[in-house]
Formats: structure tokens, sequence, C-alpha cells
């Protein structure tokens, strides 16, 4: 294991997961938010994006994490491993909750100088709140990462389903199923 993507909603706790992996490998941790994210909270260009992505992706080795669509063949096509943290929704929840308030207290810098906004806590547009993202998309990513694990055209890869808050604290210190 040397390409990992690790994916699931937001909240579920794809980029701690994949710090640690990364750390354990020694390989880089490439989080696909700090690429997508630029100053302001602007997305970078989707043929940038998927530029940066693909450079990122051609190394020897890598812990990639991030659901963008637009970059999904590109890591996947040099992946060996697809970890997808599938949660309870009513883990997520509580997890991005507590997180979001957690960066709103503390302020502290997600990517590219930005950081949560007091008013996406009092809103319900997806688009401007994670904790709404998540709610919205835990379906769709849900059917998207169980239909990938069914697709022949990914039969290169080991497929790795964390389902339980005990199997992701698991894995995040080594205890790789094999």
């Amino acid at each position: 294991m040397r390409r990992v993507s690790v994916v699931g909603v937001s909240g579920a706790g794809k980029s701690t997961l994949a710090r640690h992996l990364a750390a354990h490998l020694g390989v880089p941790h490439i989080e696909l938010d700090a690429i997508f994210h630029q100053p302001g909270w602007k997305p970078l260009p989707p043929q940038q994006f998927a530029r940066r992505v693909s450079a990122a992706a051609a190394g020897e080795g890598w812990v990639i994490d991030g659901n963008y669509s637009i970059v999904q063949q590109l890591v996947w096509r040099r992946a060996d491993t697809v970890i997808w943290i599938d949660l309870p929704r009513r883990t997520v929840m509580r997890w991005i909750v507590w997180r979001t308030v957690r960066r709103l207290i503390t302020g502290g810098e997600l990517w590219n100088g930005n950081r949560e906004r007091w008013r996406n806590m009092l809103t319900w547009d997806p688009e401007l709140s994670v904790i709404s993202w998540a709610w919205h998309h835990y379906g769709t990513y849900r059917e998207r990462y169980s239909a990938a694990f069914a697709d022949p055209a990914y039969r290169h890869l080991v497929f790795i389903r964390v389902t339980t808050p005990a199997e992701l604290k698991k894995i995040a210190r080594l205890g790789l199923p094999t």
C-alpha cells in the first residue's frame, strides 16, 4: 500500500485518517480541499485543479483525501487502495457540528488563508454550510462508493470500507485490514 485514496462524506474523518496513514507510510498527505479552495474560498478552475491533482498523483507514494468527482479517475487510476469512511449519518453529523464549532471558536486557518465563517452556521444552503453539505450529500456518497466497489473497472484497487468509529480508530492506529 503506497498510493491511498481516502473518501467519504464531509466530517467523516478523511483528513485525520489520511494524515496518520501518510505519516506511517512516509509519503505525502495531499488534501484535495487545500488544492481546490483558493484564498477567499474561490475554487480553482477545473483544468488547473485537474493538472495539480494529476501532478500530485504522479508520485510513487501518497495518501490523497477528498471526493471531487472531477479528479476521481485521475486519483484512482494511480491508487492501489481506496479507504471509504462510511460511518452512520448520526455519527458524521455529530462530528461535523463539533468540528465546525471548534474551528469557529479557534479561528484556525483551513487552507490558503480560509477560515470557517459564523454565517455559514446559520444557513441550510449546502453551498455555504459544510454541515448542510454533509447532511444533503450523505446518500449521494453512499451510492457513489457502493457502485464503485462493485465496478469491474476498479478491480485493480483494494477497497476498504470503514463503517464504525472503532474500525476507523483501528485503521488510524495502523491496524489495517489485509
